[in-house]
C-alpha cells in the first residue's frame, strides 16, 4: 500500500479498517469467504449497467454520514433508498459500507439487492485479497478501489482477482499521476472524484481536466459534486458516461423526486 501521512483522513480510515478486518478474520477464515465468493448467485453486471442505452447513467449512492458532516438524516432507510432509486430510474446503486467514519455496513449489499435488480457496488476502503471475496460474497457486482491508497502493482492484483470472481471494478482517481497508475494498471472503469480527500473540497473542474486523458474505451464515471442537470449535460459532452451521486440525494426530502429530475 501507499505509504500514507498520518494526519491524512486516508490513514485514520485505514487503520480502523485494518483493526475491524482483523477481527473479522478470526471469525471468518480467508479460505471460507473464497468459497462463499465462489458460490455467490450470479450478479447484475454493473459495466453494462453503465453502458445501457439511457442517455444519463446514474449510480445512486446510499451513505449514511461522512467524516467531514456527519450523520446525514436521521430517517435512514438502506431499503427505502434503493427501491426509490430504482423507481426513478438509476442504472446501479453504490453502497457505502465503512463502520467507523461512514457508519456503513456490509450487509445493506444484500438489503439492496432484496429490495431493487440494479447492480450495486460496495464502496470501501479495499487493501486485502480477503475484502473482494467478502465483497463478492455478499452480493455486489462491482467494488471500489482507490488509487490514493494503492500502488500501480495492487491495482493490477485486486483488478485481477476481481474478475476471476466476477466482480466488475471501480478504480477512483483523484489527479494525473493516480489516473496514469489506473490507466497502466488495466482498469476498464475509471471513477474521478471531484472531492480532495485532504480539504474535501469538491471542484469539477478535475473530471473536466482528467477526462481529456481518459481512452474512449474505458467508462468514465464522475465522482462527486452533482447538483443539477446542467452540469450532467456539460460532463457527457466530456466524455462522461455515468455519474455517482451521493449526499444531494440522501439529504433531499424527496430522492426519488429529485433523481427522476436529474435523469
Amino acid at each position: 500500500m501507499k505509504s500514507l501521512d498520518s494526519s491524512h483522513i486516508l490513514s485514520k480510515i485505514v487503520d480502523a479498517k485494518r483493526v475491524r478486518l482483523h477481527h473479522t478474520k478470526l471469525r471468518v477464515p480467508e479460505a471460507i469467504a473464497k468459497r462463499m465468493a465462489v458460490a455467490a448467485p450470479p450478479a447484475p453486471s454493473f459495466a453494462g449497467a453503465l453502458q445501457n442505452s439511457k442517455k444519463v447513467r446514474i449510480i445512486a449512492e446510499v451513505k449514511k454520514a461522512s467524516p467531514s458532516k456527519g450523520t446525514f438524516t436521521e430517517k435512514f432507510s438502506v431499503e427505502s433508498l434503493a427501491k426509490a432509486y430504482t423507481a426513478a430510474g438509476a442504472s446501479a446503486i453504490s453502497v457505502v459500507t465503512e463502520e467507523d467514519f461512514f457508519k456503513g455496513d456490509l450487509a445493506w449489499v444484500g438489503e439492496i439487492r432484496k429490495a431493487s435488480t440494479l447492480p450495486v457496488l460496495r464502496k470501501d476502503f479495499v487493501f486485502d485479497h480477503f475484502q473482494v471475496y467478502e465483497t463478492r460474497g455478499a452480493g455486489a457486482s462491482a467494488i471500489l478501489l482507490i488509487a490514493a491508497m494503492l500502488t500501480q502493482d495492487e491495482i493490477r492484483s485486486f483488478l485481477e482477482l476481481a474478475k476471476e470472481v466476477k466482480l466488475d471494478a471501480l478504480v477512483e482517481v483523484h489527479d494525473e499521476r493516480e489516473l496514469d497508475e489506473a490507466l497502466e494498471a488495466g482498469a476498464g472503469i475509471i471513477g474521478v472524484n471531484n472531492r480532495n480527500l485532504k480539504t474535501f473540497d469538491v471542484n469539477l473542474n478535475t473530471s473536466f481536466r482528467l477526462s481529456e486523458r481518459i481512452p474512449d474505451d474505458r467508462i468514465f464515471v464522475v465522482e462527486s459534486g452533482i447538483r443539477g442537470r446542467s452540469e450532467i449535460h456539460e460532463l457527457l459532452d466530456a466524455g462522461a458516461d455515468a455519474f455517482l451521486i451521493g449526499e444531494s440525494l440522501i439529504t433531499s426530502s424527496d430522492p426519488e423526486a429529485m433523481l427522476r429530475g436529474l435523469l
